[in-house]
Parts: C-alpha cells; sequence; structure tokens
C-alpha cells in the first residue's frame, strides 16, 4: 500500500504542476488545434482543395498557409491523424486517407471536436466534486455499499477488456460512490457528472493510452477504498480525473 502511496503523490504533484502553471496556455494551444483542425477539414470536405488520395502541403507552407506555428499545425494533423481523416506515410508525408468517408466522417468529427470543448467544463466540476465524493464514500460507506463501488469497478475492467462499451457502468460506479457519502446533495449533482462521464467515454475510444489509464486509476481508487484510506482514495481520484483530462487533451 506504502507503493501505491508514493506513487499517488509522485503523480498529483506532476499533474499539479502541468495543471496550475501551464494550465492556460495548454489549453489556448489545444483550442487553437482543434480550430486548425476544423479548418483543415474543410478544405477537404467543403473546398475539396484536397482529396481522398491526395497529399497535404509540407508544414512549412501549410501554417503559413493557415497561419499558425508548426507547432499548432501538427498538432491539428495529429487530431485528424487520431480520427481516421489523415494518414501518414513515413518518408513521403502526410495524405487525406483514400477510404475516407466525406459526410460521415465530418458530422463524426464535429461530434468529437463539440465533445471536447464540453468536457473542458465538465471535467473541472468533477475535479471540484469527485476526489471530495471519493473521501466521505471512504469513511461513511457500508460493506455493502462498498463492495457494490468494488464490483462496479470490476465490471468496468472487464468492458475495457473485452473492447465494450463502458458508459453504463461508469455511471454506475461514480454514482454508488456519490450515494455512499450519504450526502443528498451531492447524489443530486450526479446528472451532470453522468455528462462528463459520456463525453469522457466518446474521446477517450480514440484513446488507448486514455483506456489504459483509466483501467490503472480505478484499480488504485478501489485499492485505496477498500483499505478504507479516504486521503488516498481522494489523491487517486483527483489523479484520475487530471490523468483523463490530459490524456484526451481537454485539461484547463
Amino acid at each position: 500500500m506504502k507503493s501505491i502511496a508514493n506513487r499517488s503523490k509522485q503523480l498529483y504533484s506532476m499533474f499539479r504542476f502541468i495543471y496550475d502553471e501551464r494550465g492556460d496556455e495548454m489549453t489556448q494551444e489545444k483550442r487553437l488545434s482543434d480550430r486548425v483542425a476544423e479548418d483543415i477539414w474543410k478544405l477537404i470536405a467543403v473546398d475539396k482543395k484536397f482529396v481522398p488520395g491526395d497529399q497535404l502541403p509540407n508544414e512549412n507552407e501549410l501554417s503559413k498557409e493557415l497561419n499558425v506555428s508548426r507547432t499548432t499545425l501538427r498538432e491539428a494533423l495529429r487530431i485528424l491523424v487520431t480520427n481516421g481523416i489523415l494518414e501518414i506515410q513515413r518518408g513521403k508525408g502526410t495524405f487525406v486517407k483514400t477510404d475516407v468517408d466525406i459526410y460521415q466522417d465530418m458530422e463524426s468529427f464535429q461530434d468529437l471536436t463539440d465533445a471536447r470543448m464540453d468536457a473542458e467544463d465538465l471535467y473541472e466540476i468533477r475535479l471540484i466534486f469527485e476526489p471530495e465524493a471519493a473521501y466521505y464514500a471512504t469513511l461513511r460507506a457500508s460493506e455493502s455499499e462498498l463492495n457494490r463501488i468494488l464490483e462496479y469497478g470490476e465490471q468496468i475492467e472487464e468492458k475495457i477488456k473485452r473492447n465494450e462499451d463502458r458508459t453504463e457502468v461508469e455511471q454506475k460506479f461514480h454514482n454508488a460512490i456519490a450515494y455512499a457519502t450519504h450526502n443528498e446533495f451531492i447524489d443530486k449533482l450526479m446528472p451532470v457528472i453522468f455528462q462528463a462521464i459520456d463525453k469522457g467515454v466518446m474521446l477517450s475510444e480514440k484513446s488507448e493510452i486514455a483506456i489504459q489509464d483509466t483501467l490503472r486509476d480505478h484499480q488504485m481508487i478501489m485499492k485505496f477504498m477498500k483499505a478504507r484510506n479516504a486521503e488516498g482514495a481522494r489523491s487517486a481520484m483527483k489523479i484520475h480525473i487530471l490523468h483523463a483530462m490530459a490524456d484526451l487533451e481537454i485539461g484547463k
């Protein structure tokens, strides 16, 4: 348990530095990269400047055309690669994928962009709310309530391992924690938290790192709760949410 506690402290310190010291700068950069990704997508889907199979201009040319830095451009291109719109061919350059479905992928990409923007505020609420909920639930949960939380946590692990949708069981897991606080006002906030969970699951489906971090973080939360270590549970939940914000690039 000491090793878990030490890992918790190290991760918390690292993420607190990133979140506190670079949060505003990172948010502005991510929001700009989202907008640039949309601009490139419009060049493909609306203006037809690039069609499936076309090679994009090199970084210098494209960054000048879009009037953005090369760093922002690279991040925008990475977003489009992640969403299956572009592909990078080693030694050749960046291309529009030949099998891209213009209309279907445009709707999907817009949904993901909207989800990322909405998730910023929703995850901030989670960061304020859920670590404290984990703390009080660890102190106040009855044995049956604690077992229910752990059972839902195990179900999440199984869903992730089988690559199945985990939205519903994620909601049950976090709702069980809120219920175990025995605070009726915390319980009433859960519909807002459910929105953040839904957005997070939608975005994490595109990120293998986010999925694996969710798996490890949930295990850490459950270990602390099972040991009735309220401080550990609070830190583990905070790390989990900061992890998700960093992995999904929605941090403020």
